[in-house]
């Protein structure tokens, strides 16, 4: 009994791309299969690209010389029942034809009818099949390779760990110790949305000027792009100081912490003798996986045309800019802080915190702005406050990284990404979301924990602390 022609000539076109691809497919099949949707998902696209390979042209297709084309012999209709695939070259094509005239019984013009198709056809289909397939792995994957890249760097200054201090100075400004100069201007940057919460910081700056400290909020379009409000914080930074001839401390929270950071970053050489230092609050410095999920192309925010929704939510409505939200992706943040890192004698604090899940944090309701009421009888307007779940908002965002990255977070920025190289870190055990910072509760906090302005004003002392610990040392160094 004589082999058929399809395993005595050269291998088909089918086994040639599982050797080609074999490697990746083993990577790709084991992170499928954690995923059952995805595997039926993966093995629906292989039998499509398979298809459309064989029935559709190739764009773009060029054909190749006589001497160097390969063809693939394609059976006629008559043969359908049978999916072997020859492959020849002018050398061997009489004797391949010969082989399947004798096994078909058929004439040499029967055998004519056959289609003869270009290999590189095939190729292609294997090209787009495996694109597909990283397309799938890359939304698998999301964010899991970039969450953390700041601390990856080996030529990235270390951070050194200031809780214990933190925990400390915060105890003696709870007993009224407090230690802040009146000597420096004290500047809040509020982070994204902060134009439509009326509320954002001013309790803060309330408790600050109660103290006799000068303080300000920053009255940028949050919503805009980082470049745009880097130069906005900057105005703002010589303006305070050209009034008052007193540097300025700058507290920024989220957003505002990367808009004030590129402020140093991108205006050192003007800014250099008029800012103190800077705190970073829950500040996605590294980048933040919940925008690049939702913007960047071929994740999950693709599928259900999140980034289309973002659009007209900031765009339309808000009247913001998207590239706002583009710039804390982690491609946008990479790409800028290799071209505009931080001056390294910046006086820097990072804070940053976990997200709590207990009943009485999901059923507490935020208080972010007053609603007027008209004046009653009495001659008196009313005023009620507006409300909303920003805790149980962002716990369920928490609980969403910590399933599919594995990664502690306060609902939008992870912990690792919070942390600026060269700086001072906290991190307390407190569970506080992203959202505490800047909104009060209604429920009143617990007597034995700080509330919002307290914690503002610890790190702020803190950075006074390692300013002047800096100075010091730079001063000892050139003696």
């Amino acid at each position: 009994m004589r082999e058929s022609p399809s395993t005595q000539g050269e291998p088909s076109t089918s086994a040639t791309v599982d050797d080609s691809y074999s490697a990746g497919r083993v990577e790709d099949s084991q992170l499928f299969l954690s995923l059952p949707a995805l595997n039926q998902a993966a093995s629906y696209l292989a039998q499509t690209a398979s298809f459309l390979t064989q029935c559709l042209p190739v764009p773009g297709y060029v054909g190749l010389s006589e001497e160097d084309q390969e063809l693939v012999t394609l059976p006629p209709a008559s043969a359908a029942g049978r999916h072997s695939v020859q492959t020849s070259s002018p050398e061997s094509a009489g004797t391949n034809s010969s082989l399947s005239q004798a096994d078909n019984g058929a004439s040499p013009s029967q055998e004519n009818t056959g289609q003869m198709v270009p290999s590189h056809v095939f190729q292609n289909g294997a090209s787009l099949f495996q694109g597909l397939v990283e397309r799938a792995r890359k939304t698998v994957r999301g964010s899991a390779d970039d969450i953390g890249w700041l601390q990856q760097g080996q030529s990235l200054p270390t951070t050194e760990d200031g809780t214990a201090r933190f925990l400390e100075i915060l105890d003696s400004v709870r007993k009224n110790e407090h230690k802040l100069p009146d000597s420096v201007v004290y500047l809040l940057v509020p982070g994204l949305f902060s134009n439509h919460g009326p509320l954002y910081f001013v309790k803060t700056k309330a408790y600050f000027s109660k103290m006799g400290l000068a303080c300000h909020i920053a009255k940028i379009h949050s919503e805009s792009s980082v470049s745009k409000n880097a130069r906005e914080i900057k105005e703002y930074i010589e303006e305070i100081y050209w009034g008052s001839r007193k540097r300025v401390l700058l507290l920024g929270h989220s957003k505002g912490g990367v808009d004030s950071a590129a402020a140093l970053s991108l205006y050192w050489p003007q800014l250099k003798d008029k800012v103190a230092g800077l705190v970073l609050a829950q500040s996605p410095y590294g980048g933040s996986p919940v925008a690049s999920d939702i913007l960047r192309e071929g994740q999950l925010g693709d599928y259900v045309r999140l980034r289309k929704i973002m659009e007209i939510l900031v765009s339309k409505v808000l009247k913001g800019d998207l590239q706002a939200l583009e710039d804390l992706t982690y491609e946008r943040r990479k790409e800028f802080l290799q071209q505009h890192p931080l001056p390294p004698e910046v006086p820097i604090v990072s804070f940053h915190t976990e997200a709590s899940i207990t009943p009485s944090v999901l059923t507490a309701l935020s208080h972010v702005a007053h609603l007027e009421l008209p004046i009653a009888a009495g001659g008196n307007s009313t005023r009620i406050p507006v409300v909303m779940p920003l805790s149980a908002a962002m716990a369920a965002c928490s609980q969403l990284l910590v399933a599919r990255y594995g990664e502690k977070s306060d609902g939008l920025v992870t912990r690792k990404d919070a942390e600026v190289p060269g700086s001072v870190v906290v991190r307390p055990e407190r569970k506080l979301d992203h959202a505490w910072m800047v909104y009060s509760s209604l429920k009143e906090e617990p007597g034995d924990q700080a509330d919002t302005s307290q914690v503002c004003e610890a790190l702020l002392t803190l950075l006074v602390e390692v300013a002047q610990k800096r100075r010091h040392g730079m001063s000892m160094k050139d003696e």
